[in-house]
């Protein structure tokens, strides 16, 4: 599978997840993100991680939820615990030490709460299912340069833990000590040594193979006035996007023209670069219907949301049991169908 097209998937999953506050629609999107992820994803170091983002979303639900019964605004409802209030200054109006726990505050905080979490593990998912290095050399050719910089960080890790182990095999065999506060302290400098050896010779296999290299003359300076265009388009658009209360205009239009903006600045920076690539990833069927996906459970929840915005976003006042939407079902469905898209594998050359 094409690296980016998961990443089409995990974003479009991501903007469905900020569409709504309903705890049943977040806990399908977040359903059919993880079973995607455990059917799909490969035995390698990158997805393994992704149970570090599910821990990450669960102690964001509870940090969320002990932000609240802290210092949290208290919001009128039923009183689950009287807590003990504790005096703050004038100048925090409306915010207490404490105090009473209702449970209209309670569940306001956890459905946030919830819903960043989700947010979170979509992208986490993005993470496990993509292979890193394959999707930052899918990127274009104007950002041909911050990839192979991106690239090169991300293998700092494993080459400081090569060091480290061969470091410590050779001071084994001296018999030397390799434990303890004093025997790291002794290791980091050969281990420090190692790695910076290591990156002198890729930089310098890398020069000798034209890396970085721009096409001589001026530089356009219609690239920068179109890229600062798009990245303030991008901004309030995607502002407008996530906020239910912006107008209509500021969401999906300027998004739409600051994302052709970007791309028209990409190709006039992309002529300026001259590179070639060993065995590219093709996009096939499978990689624009697992793209598809994600794209389109995120259109009916933002459709929902400006059709029927009370059934995204039920009240708490009275409570009760959030309703399921079917066009929230719908959205769940195409969100778990890349489960079930098949994919042959990587062309022999």
């Amino acid at each position: 599978m094409h690296p980016l097209a998961w990443w089409a998937w995990a974003l479009g999953l991501a903007v469905a997840a900020t569409r709504t506050t309903n705890p049943v629609v977040i806990g399908l999107v977040l359903a059919a993100t993880v079973l995607v992820v455990v059917a799909r994803r490969e035995d390698v170091p990158w997805a393994r991680a992704f149970r570090g983002y599910v821990v990450l979303g669960v102690c964001i639900v509870v940090v969320r939820v002990l932000f609240y019964v802290v210092v949290g605004i208290k919001t009128p409802g039923p009183v689950l615990v009287d807590l003990p209030r504790v005096a703050t200054p004038d100048w925090a109006v409306g915010v207490q030490l404490l105090g009473p726990v209702t449970l209209t505050g309670l569940l306001m905080a956890l459905y946030s709460g919830l819903r960043l979490a989700t947010l979170v593990i979509c992208f986490g998912a993005a993470n496990a299912l993509a292979n890193p290095r394959r999707a930052l050399r899918s990127l274009p050719a104007a950002l041909h340069q911050l990839g192979t910089a991106v690239v090169i960080a991300v293998s700092v890790t494993p080459a400081l833990v090569a060091s480290s182990a061969s470091v410590r095999r050779a001071r084994r065999l001296r018999g030397h000590e390799t434990r303890g506060v004093r025997a790291v302290l002794l290791t980091a400098v050969p281990v420090l040594t190692d790695a910076l050896d290591r990156a002198l010779a890729l930089a310098a296999s890398m020069d000798s193979r034209g890396y970085a290299r721009a096409v001589p003359g001026s530089t356009d300076r219609r690239v920068s006035a179109l890229l600062l265009v798009a990245l303030v388009a991008a901004a309030l658009g995607t502002y407008g996007l996530l906020d239910g209360t912006t107008p209509g205009w500021l969401g999906a239009p300027v998004l739409a023209v600051g994302g052709v903006t970007a791309v028209v600045g990409g190709l006039l920076a992309g002529r300026q670069v001259r590179r070639t690539r060993y065995r590219p990833d093709a996009w096939r069927v499978p990689e624009t219907v697992v793209a598809a996906c994600g794209v389109l459970a995120a259109a009916l929840l933002v459709a929902a949301t400006a059709t029927d915005p009370s059934a995204l976003d039920p009240s708490l006042q009275p409570l009760g049991w959030p309703s399921l939407p079917p066009v929230a079902l719908a959205s769940a469905l195409l969100a778990a169908a890349p489960t079930f898209v098949a994919t042959g594998g990587r062309d022999a050359r």
